[in-house]
């Protein structure tokens, strides 16, 4: 029963997921794309829920919904000067098209040709302190992810001031 449960719940969030990416994509009206995506990150931290990925659930919950989203949200009103601008127009690019389509040919060829490594587990769990080490090293995951955030946001800081110009 447990298993069926999972299952249900597994589809519910990742329909929610792909109709919150096509609700976005589809939005012609920028505040409620950036709604759509509050909806995306929302969903994706239930999948790790599921997943019993609960730290990582907790930050992207933490992080991505509830800052990131929040942020591009209240930039996009800070940015907007009228309501007609928060429109985007829809316009058909053959160039566009043929790119995703590329792009969806060489994912699928990655798709269909990967096949999965053997896993092998550690005989002891890694601790804290490794975990650590692994985090803050040189090579670790916490360098890349600071400057991503800093370009973040030097680019909110440079769209606000680059509509405010003028202003006064």
């Amino acid at each position: 029963m447990s298993e069926t449960v999972n299952a249900i719940a597994f589809a519910v969030l990742a329909l929610a997921t792909v109709g919150g990416s096509a609700g976005m994509l589809a939005s012609r009206n920028v505040v409620h794309a950036a709604y759509w995506l509050l909806e995306v990150c929302v969903a994706t931290a239930g999948l790790y829920f599921l997943l019993d990925a609960d730290y990582v659930a907790v930050v992207q919950l933490l992080i991505y919904a509830g800052a990131l989203a929040i942020l591009l949200i209240f930039t996009i009103m800070l940015t907007l000067r009228e309501r007609a601008d928060a429109v985007r127009p829809r316009d058909f690019s053959w160039p566009g098209l043929a790119l995703a389509a590329t792009f969806f040919a060489l994912v699928t060829v990655a798709v269909v040709g990967w096949t999965p490594g053997a896993v092998t587990m550690p005989d002891v769990a890694p601790g804290i302190v490794e975990f650590g080490e692994k985090l803050f090293a040189p090579s670790g995951w916490a360098v890349q992810f600071e400057i991503a955030s800093l370009v973040l946001t030097a680019a909110l800081v440079a769209a606000v001031m680059w509509t405010k110009e003028g202003d006064e």
